[in-house]
């Protein structure tokens, strides 16, 4: 993407009310204003809120929000100029219950107050296969425990992704870890019983993995 192509994008974002781009200061001094207010301050209502975390074009969340107009989704992505499809689409067509919000996913503690979300998608995440780059998994101790931080009690983590090497370290954590694995699947469109909100949405690379004979694996679990 051209850098006025970009530029065209971050220019539009601002003028979206479904985008939220908080300053970094103000989320690190832990004054970011809609924490522990997502319900009364911006949607409005007081229907779950579910997260879906490196959103990338947005595709997830706003085929979420169409489908289950009784919750409220949040994409969050530090890459605006990408989920600017997502934030264009919702406004075009109407779709009140999704918004986006550009942070870093490790602050992710300090936009939401305890107990806030009810649910956290995970789509499509970078493995981080190198060793040294363990810190940046999405699925690693000290994600799982900024998550359950915002999530209630019996809040739901879900994990989809085509690398069967994430797949495979998140199963052997949660297990080692005592976490609850309510479903796992790891090649949910060969194997029979996979949820339909994990199988009716596809995303624009899912699709270009499934063209690849890819297999897409998918986990739903609890963190205890």
């Amino acid at each position: 993407m051209g850098s006025k192509n970009k530029l065209k994008r971050f220019k539009e974002n601002e003028t979206f009310a479904n985008v939220i781009q908080p300053e970094r200061d103000e989320v690190i001094s832990d004054s970011f204003r809609l924490k522990g207010k997502w319900n009364s301050d911006f949607f409005n209502n007081d229907h779950p809120i579910v997260l879906e975390l490196g959103c990338g074009k947005g595709e997830y969340s706003v085929a979420l929000g169409e489908k289950y107009p009784e919750k409220n989704f949040i994409g969050v992505d530090i890459k605006g100029a990408r989920f600017w499809r997502g934030a264009k689409t919702a406004v075009e067509k109407g779709i009140s219950n999704v918004a986006f919000l550009r942070t870093q996913i490790e602050l992710i503690d300090k936009l939401f107050a305890e107990g806030e979300v009810s649910e956290i998608w995970i789509t499509f995440p970078d493995p981080q296969i190198k060793y040294k780059r363990t810190k940046h998994r999405m699925t690693n101790m000290e994600f799982l425990a900024r998550y359950k931080k915002i999530l209630k009690a019996d809040g739901i983590m879900h994990l989809k992704t085509d690398s069967e090497f994430m797949h495979g370290y998140t199963l052997g954590l949660l297990h080692g870890q005592g976490h609850e694995v309510l479903y796992a699947n790891h090649n949910i469109y060969r194997n029979e019983g996979a949820p339909e909100e994990v199988t009716g949405i596809q995303t624009f690379y899912e699709q270009f993995y499934l063209e690849q004979d890819k297999p897409i694996t998918y986990i739903r679990f609890k963190i205890k």
